[in-house]
């Protein structure tokens, strides 16, 4: 094989024993006329510090990335509708203000609701003359002075009566108005629409003057403290999903920034794009992220043993991954690897590996073969 003698540079191989006032010339080291091979001498094997090992098998965990978005759970959404006919009197919210459950959104004017209330007054008032009427008519039947068929008549119109001050009353508080406090003088003709839930206006579709109706949604409202995590998962990868994975989420914009949470459910049926949603919560507070935002995550999926090498035995060089093969003793080649996925500090190698079975690589001190195997001086 053809070699170029290379002399080291005093910074790249520092002999450790011992430091000297007078700096001495290092031995010279050889590299293959491809630069792919180097060989050391015993001072620099020592002054560098070499150490080889065979791939060694370690437990690391697989990653699979997925993305979806921010989404809210059905009880931290509302959609405010006014449950009766009427006109907006007034509304003074709009998209981004925050309000507190019971906040009032708008005040509606029905003319219907008038009547509901008289309504409501009249069946009570009735109510109190059948009450009074069974009353006397099952004294009478008792002293037989009048009949069973009058006794009952008048018990059946008591519990019609009751049976409509009952019902309208329902009416009167879906419409959040209290019917016990509704007398003759209190008739109201306007009526308050309340926030559901505490949360931010998303959606405002009113103004005053409006008329509506209950099919006509008003306002939407969203709680961004219940905000989780929907990933789209393919059939490739639902058999390595499973209930409690960690998730690690980023935002296209801030990769650097993770944020982490666990699965908690996992959807069974597919989507017409042929995925399964898969529902995460974040662990340790709510991000401040905005409903709908795409998210990119990596799930850690089952851990398996994998062929592997320590991270720093894996070296970049121009866009692609290498480790340093002991060929014999003290001379080294530059191998091509795949790399998989890396934990606790090793890397595992994938691909076809049975031309790296029992063979020794370095494990450290990779970093300063690779320098002094490509600056060289010709």
């Amino acid at each position: 094989m053809k070699k170029i003698i290379i002399i080291l540079s005093i910074g790249s191989f520092v002999l450790s024993c011992s430091k000297k006032e007078n700096t001495t010339e290092e031995p010279a080291f050889e590299v293959s006329a491809n630069q792919n091979e180097i060989t050391l001498t015993d001072a620099q094997m020592k002054s560098v510090g070499i150490q080889t090992s065979l791939l060694s098998e370690q437990e690391i965990s697989s990653k699979i990335t997925l993305n979806g978005n921010i989404d809210v759970p059905p009880q931290g959404m509302a959609s405010v509708s006014s449950p009766s006919g009427g006109y907006i009197k007034s509304a003074k919210f709009m998209p981004g203000n925050f309000v507190n459950k019971g906040d009032v959104l708008a005040i509606l004017e029905d003319p219907n609701l008038v009547q509901l209330q008289q309504d409501y007054l009249l069946a009570k008032s009735n109510f109190g003359y059948a009450e009074k009427d069974y009353q006397r008519q099952k004294d009478l039947n008792q002293s037989q002075a009048s009949s069973d068929k009058a006794m009952q008549m008048a018990h059946t119109e008591a519990k019609n009566q009751n049976i409509s001050i009952n019902a309208l009353a329902e009416r009167l508080r879906i419409l959040g108005v209290n019917p016990d406090k509704i007398t003759p003088q209190s008739i109201q003709r306007s009526v308050a629409l309340r926030a559901p839930i505490s949360g931010y206006i998303t959606r405002v579709n009113v103004n005053i003057g409006q008329y509506v109706s209950p099919v006509d949604k008003l306002f939407e409202i969203v709680n961004t403290q219940d905000t989780h995590l929907v990933l789209k998962a393919f059939e490739k990868d639902l058999s390595h999903l499973k209930i409690g994975q960690k998730v690690y989420a980023y935002a296209n914009q801030n990769p650097d920034k993770k944020y982490t949470a666990s699965i908690i459910l996992i959807g069974k049926n597919f989507d017409s794009d042929r995925s399964v949603p898969v529902h995460c919560h974040f662990v340790g507070g709510q991000p401040d992220l905005v409903p709908g935002s795409f998210m990119n995550a990596d799930v850690e999926a089952n851990a398996q043993n994998s062929l592997s090498v320590p991270d720093d035995a894996v070296l970049t060089w121009e866009g692609k991954q290498y480790i340093f093969e002991e060929i014999k003793p003290k001379t080294f080649r530059m191998v091509p690897v795949t790399i998989g996925n890396s934990e606790n500090g090793y890397t595992e190698i994938s691909g076809d590996l049975t031309k790296l079975m029992n063979k020794k690589f370095v494990t450290k001190g990779a970093y300063n073969l690779l320098m002094g195997l490509k600056n060289v001086e010709e």
